[in-house]
């Protein structure tokens, strides 16, 4: 209650309850404990994560696979140091992830204090949208009503708010009963945009992340347009190779796919950056007029000659199904050109990377309809993003933009957490997996029925490509690993080693029904 008088540490879980958060991921220290004195009292769940860099992978899956904000609480300095690289993640990644940390009340007149920065709130502000320090009470409610408030309104992205230790100890009065409403005032889309689309020969739709919400919208229009398309890797499943001939999948970052883009004659970008995680070269290839379709000002002025259109991707494509109506598409698109292309990258995908597509196309097979992908930078994850067609949007989540290793599996955790009763999969590459091994831990306590299907060729086989291609002698690829099968049950959880694909297919389905975690273990010698 508003009035009530408690320490602002205790004030900050209620309030955040109050405006709809059930989850904090976290680790208590001396320096934030105010923070934890109203986590249980509010009725919050708190899952411990064993560093808080997982923990801010935990928020960060957590808000990936429920469309919520993901909290964390991090403690004065290398707490919050430690969560930076996962902050980075989710900023990259255009994801609502709120870090809340303590910091010290002074820092300029004193030295040697316990976890002391020179600057934390820059530090902060370094892989964040905004990094801002609460004096007092009001200004920690106004900042957190703020950042809730951005999510909803703004391209998504990281914020911290950091407490004086001795601001989180003081009594305040409670945060205000409710949140600022937020309504979103659909705009109409300008007829002569509809009119462009409509009326071209060969429109091809680039689909990025800011479009999942509108996969419906979206899969309605380009069937009326009879439109081709591609997705970035976080837009796979709005459309899907299944359900229309005229998609080209996941195969974007093919250098042939720059002659596709400057064959259209009208290119239309749906909330995407077009960034070099995208595309893996400086331009798209189009030459035809770019029709850009972002909430972002930003990205809508990267592009010169470009048509900008300031847009939530719902109200594009509503209001371009609504000019569509009455339209019969004539466009020269043709499914032989799409799926002889997509069968060539294919191959292609396949040749890089021997070994991986076969597993693939195998695991597939055994996956749950409703099944959610947490993957880390590794060569299994890099042929899947290709070859794996998605089915619904939003259900494969990859470090795309910072690329840091050791996402995956408490990525996985907090999407699991977000998602009770519903099938979540890590997958990992046995040098990335050992940066969060430990969060392990965390899985078993919460009895996580998660398959981590673990990929070990026994080096950093990325890098020794790399390397090769650039004509360096390969060197420090190579490094001793656990017997992963063993490190896993030492954490309590269940491992299996399958030595064909139809064992790991066996594997695969009995983790699902496991009473938590189950490392699956992964090699190129499995036979089929």
């Amino acid at each position: 209650m508003p009035d009530q008088t408690r320490p602002l540490g205790a004030q900050i879980s209620h309030m955040l309850k109050s405006r709809g958060v059930d989850t904090i991921f976290g680790i208590p220290g001396v320096h934030n404990q105010e923070m934890y004195r109203g986590i249980e009292e509010s009725g919050i769940r708190h899952v411990l994560a064993r560093h808080e860099q997982g923990a801010g992978f935990m928020a960060d899956g957590y808000a990936r696979a429920s469309g919520k904000p993901g909290v964390a609480y991090v403690i004065t300095g290398p707490g919050l140091c430690n969560a930076m690289t996962a902050m980075g993640q989710a900023y990259s990644d255009s994801v609502s992830v709120l870090v809340l940390s303590s910091c010290l009340d002074e820092t300029a007149s004193t030295r040697g204090q316990l976890h002391q920065m020179l600057d934390q709130e820059v530090a902060g502000a370094t892989v964040s949208d905004w990094s801002h320090t609460a004096h007092t009470a009001q200004a920690a409610y106004g900042l957190i009503d703020r950042a809730l408030t951005e999510f909803q309104t703004q391209r998504p992205r990281t914020k911290h708010i950091q407490v004086p230790i001795q601001a989180l100890e003081a009594d305040a009065k409670g945060a205000p009963k409710s949140a600022p409403k937020v309504t979103r005032i659909s705009q109409s889309l300008p007829a002569e945009i509809a009119e462009q689309i409509a009326s071209a020969k060969r429109p091809l739709f680039i689909l990025g992340g800011g479009s999942v919400r509108a996969s419906n919208e979206a899969r309605s229009a380009l069937r009326s347009l009879k439109a081709a398309s591609f997705p970035t890797y976080a837009g796979r499943g709005i459309v899907s190779v299944k359900d229309d001939p005229l998609h080209f999948g996941s195969f974007l970052g093919r250098p042939e796919s720059e002659t596709v883009a400057a064959s259209a004659d009208l290119v239309i970008v749906v909330g995407s950056e077009l960034s070099e995680m995208d595309l893996w070269r400086d331009k798209l290839g189009h030459t035809a007029t770019m029709i850009r379709v972002d909430i972002d000002p930003e990205v809508l002025g990267q592009e010169p000659d470009s048509i900008a259109v300031h847009m939530h991707a719902q109200d594009f494509f509503a209001g371009l199904n609504a000019a569509l109506k009455d339209h019969t598409a004539d466009t020269s698109w043709t499914e032989t050109e799409v799926v002889k292309a997509r069968k060539r990258w294919r191959a292609e995908s396949d040749a890089e990377r021997p070994g991986v597509m076969r597993v693939c196309d195998a695991l597939i097979d055994v996956m749950p309809e409703d099944t959610m992908y947490f993957s880390d930078m590794t060569q299994f994850a890099y042929t899947g993003k290709e070859v794996w067609d998605m089915h619904r949007p939003g259900h494969w989540h990859h470090p795309y933009g910072f690329g840091t290793l050791g996402y995956a599996l408490p990525a996985g955790i907090g999407g699991a957490a977000a998602r009770p009763g519903l099938p979540t999969v890590v997958i990992a590459g046995d040098y990335g997996f050992q940066y969060t091994v430990q969060e392990l831990g965390t899985a078993v306590e919460l009895g996580q029925p998660l398959p981590i299907l673990l990929w070990d060729n026994g080096k950093l086989k990325e890098i020794e490509d790399s390397m090769v291609r650039a004509q360096i002698a390969p060197n420090s690829v190579i490094a001793h690993n656990p017997d992963f099968c063993a490190l896993a049950k030492a954490y309590g959880a269940y491992a299996e080693a399958p030595k064909s694909l139809g064992e790991l297919k066996q594997a695969v389905t009995a983790a699902f029904k496991a009473d938590g975690p189950t490392l699956i273990y992964m090699t190129t010698e499995m036979t089929d």
